[in-house]
């Protein structure tokens, strides 16, 4: 087979471009900068998550940091967690502990997709899905998603199924859109991929990548593919809920009915394995205990998103409130959205382009910066905005 690395460095050059730019890594410590561009934490980590690793830290026997794999004590918290949160009955044996959400990505595409295989996924995406699609041999299929609404559309991945499709992989709550999908586009979606795995006469598995399933706001129920679509994975990351994405730890969990599930219990396994030992550490492992209770304060990420949102449209940008995650999309008044971040940067204020996530003309806002560069980040939209509009 070819090499695909080239293929990765082009679907990684946008993110890349940006991630690397000196002049945005140099404004990143800079602390008259609002930063809104990324999904990092602007505050120190939760008292207790530091509280809850550091006790992990104090060997109870000599295996304390022996190698790790799907620990049963790990899988069953999760199971017994997440069942109630999500409405959905998990078995124990259904639930596999990974280094992360990108552990989990990576080790499901892996199990379900290789050569000759497409994975469909929806766009505007995370950065690294077609990456590690590409990554695993397959083929990686676009559907886009439409501004501003950006509603999944069931009938456009329908139309992308075909004999070689082996997957499709959507996220909700959706970044970078905020958009969290309702349970009637789930069940259109489960529809449609039932009627297609019968067609194509093979299963058409559908990876639901969750990692902010937590976060959602207007005290709106979260609804999980894997209770209308038997043959879903749910891929998840605790970097998003305790807001430390440095902590590599998440899981898959197999919705109840899985087609062929004790087979596909062996592939993941063999995934993880050679993905890279693609198990969570030891120290989070003694720490899942406490570490699945806890959570960052949605309630100041949804007073902060109702903060911003707002006024920026009273300034007249074009945006909509998030559903859930601590993303949002806002129009650009410019047509390049490159262009239109570079006079934030002026004006004080960090937003990640449109174009690194596929929509250009837009950008994305993060709600992760603290409540006093909020502060101090509206009048640098302001500025920015009243800059710009002399041009036109």
């Amino acid at each position: 087979m070819p090499s695909v690395i080239p293929r990765i460095q082009a679907a990684l050059a946008p993110t890349l471009g940006f991630l690397l730019d000196p002049e945005f890594d140099r404004l990143l410590d800079d602390p008259s900068i609002a930063n809104f561009a990324l999904g990092n934490p602007q505050e120190p980590p939760l008292a207790e998550l530091v509280s809850a690793l550091q006790a992990a830290l104090e060997p109870r026997n000599k295996n304390w940091f022996a190698y790790k794999m799907n620990e049963e004590p790990s899988r069953r918290v999760i199971a017994e967690a997440i069942g109630p949160r999500l409405g959905v009955p998990f078995a124990t044996a259904d639930i596999f502990v990974t280094n992360g959400g990108f552990g989990a990505i990576a080790s499901a595409l892996r199990a379900v997709s290789g050569p000759g295989d497409e994975v469909i996924f929806v766009s505007p995406p995370w950065f690294f899905y077609e990456p590690l699609i590409i990554a695993m041999g397959a083929d990686a299929v676009r559907v886009r998603l439409q501004p501003p609404a950006f509603d999944l559309d069931t009938d456009a991945i329908a139309a992308a199924i075909t004999p070689r499709t082996s997957a499709v992989l959507i996220n909700t709550p959706h970044n970078p859109t905020g958009r969290v999908y309702p349970p009637e586009q789930l069940r259109a979606l489960a529809a449609a991929l039932t009627a297609a795995s019968q067609e194509q006469g093979r299963t058409i598995y559908l990876l639901s990548d969750e990692p902010y399933h937590r976060i959602v706001f207007d005290d709106r129920r979260f609804a999980t593919p894997a209770a209308f679509y038997p043959a879903t994975l749910v891929l998840y990351s605790y970097g998003k809920t305790l807001l430390s994405p440095g902590m590599r730890m998440g899981y898959i969990a197999l919705a109840p009915g899985m087609p062929g599930a004790a087979q596909l219990r062996d592939t993941l396994f063999l995934s993880q394995v050679v993905t890279g030992w693609a198990f969570a550490n030891a120290d989070l492992q003694h720490a899942l205990p406490q570490i699945e209770l806890l959570s960052i304060d949605v309630g100041a990420l949804e007073r902060r998103r109702d903060r911003v949102i707002p006024a920026l449209q009273a300034m007249g940008y074009r945006t909509e409130l998030p559903e859930g995650t601590f993303y949002a999309m806002v129009k650009s008044p410019l047509e390049d959205d490159r262009e239109f971040a570079h006079v934030l940067r002026r004006h004080g204020v960090l937003v990640l382009p449109g174009a690194v996530v596929e929509v250009p003309g837009w950008f994305r806002i993060s709600l992760t910066a603290n409540d006093e560069m909020v502060e101090r980040g509206i009048p640098g939209f302001e500025r920015a905005l009243a800059e710009v509009s002399t041009r036109r």
